[in-house]
């Protein structure tokens, strides 16, 4: 059956859909996919779903259509219902493609140089200026570090800073970690040693996405912080070492976490892709790395391309060496900097962090929020 306006494209119906001319030509629509889309579906209020397709007693099918207009417009069967669909945002989503995300930036990829250029805000203006925060947010997607200045001594003005971006996110540990040296430490962090590259609490099945790392004191001798963009080696191990990628990015590893009052454990992949099949971080920790359980014969490959890349990851043209200084705030992608400390002197000085997390799809969303309409405005 045709259903045709004729100052407009024709419709045809068809057994599960129907076929509208476009400007890109015929584009085919499920009946289904039509009936819950229908723009009063939606609550303009809440931006929510109000209709319910679980409800209907029958499959959705169109009784008529045509074009009218700007619109395709519905006449369902059995329901007295009436849908208009604006032609161009059936365009827009005639091909069955994602939807466009304004925090799907691609990443830039920094080496051991970076550091005179990381990305800075003073605290003040992040609580004041959104255009600041913006800049921030986009910095850390793109770059996956940032470096928040003039902090206020105090345990609020890390709540204040993360909550501009999203929430405080809890671990494990609690909602928030100090580290200074600890008689009797439960983690590597609470010492003086040195800390090798690693990110945070890949025993979680899924470990916190954005962290922040606040010094409050700093006056020892040595202790330089360490830090490295994984994307930039792991994108550099992709080349060298074709095969070793394809195993630390397809084949999962056990992590722990373990002590008296927790046991926590999860199974992660080295080196993380994005849905483009880029590089989009790793997950790796030589000090909470389980027994690796996978069989033998694939461990005699598995095992050397770990080393490989755990070397490569270590070598001076990623490195970043510097100094946190107090009242400064390294924020990183706990996904995709890897970061580690050098030995210190415990005796020469005071040092104290506070540190806490945030999840990485929070910082996503206000980014969206601050730089796009989204569906409804």
């Amino acid at each position: 059956m045709n259903v045709m306006n004729p100052m407009a494209a024709p419709v045809t119906l068809g057994e599960k859909g129907l076929a509208v001319q476009l400007n890109g030509g015929t584009s085919y629509f499920n009946y289904y996919w039509l009936r819950d889309n229908c723009p009063t579906s939606f609550n303009p209020s809440t931006r929510e779903r109000s209709f319910d397709i679980f409800h209907l007693e029958t499959p959705p099918h169109a009784r008529a259509a045509s074009v009218e207009g700007d619109a395709l417009v519905i006449e369902w069967a059995d329901e007295d219902h009436t849908t208009r669909m604006p032609l161009a945002w059936l365009e827009a989503h005639a091909e069955g493609t994602r939807r466009p995300d304004p925090a799907d930036l691609p990443r830039r990829a920094w080496f051991a140089d970076h550091y005179p250029a990381i990305a800075r805000f003073s605290h003040a203006e992040l609580l004041a200026d959104k255009a600041k925060v913006r800049e921030w947010l986009e910095a850390m997607i793109v770059e996956g570090i940032a470096f928040v200045t003039e902090m206020p001594d105090t345990d609020a003005a890390l709540t204040r800073l993360v909550n501009v971006m999203g929430q405080v996110r809890p671990t494990f540990f609690g909602d928030y970690f100090d580290v200074r040296t600890h008689i009797n430490p439960t983690n590597t962090a609470y010492t003086a040693a040195a800390l090798e590259l690693h990110t945070d609490t890949p025993a979680e099945e899924h470990a916190p996405g954005i962290q922040f790392l606040h010094m409050r004191r700093n006056s020892v001798q040595g202790g330089l912080n360490l830090f490295g963009d994984g994307v930039a080696a792991a994108n550099d191990f992709r080349s060298i070492d074709p095969e070793g990628f394809r195993l630390l990015s397809s084949v999962d590893i056990p992590f722990y976490c373990e002590h008296d009052s927790y046991d926590m454990r999860s199974y992660q992949r080295v080196i993380e892709l994005d849905q483009h099949g880029a590089v989009s971080g790793l997950t790796i920790s030589q000090h909470m790395l389980d027994l690796i359980d996978l069989p033998q014969t694939v461990l005699d490959d598995y095992y050397p391309a770990f080393c490989r890349f755990g070397k490569l990851l270590q070598s001076d043209r990623y490195l970043m060496r510097f100094t946190l200084k107090a009242g400064e705030c390294a924020v990183f992608d706990n996904h995709r900097i890897v970061h580690g400390r050098a030995a210190y002197c415990a005796t020469s000085g005071e040092r104290y962090l506070r540190g806490c997390y945030a999840d990485r799809a929070e910082m996503r969303s206000t980014y969206r929020a601050l730089v796009s309409e989204g569906r409804f405005k």
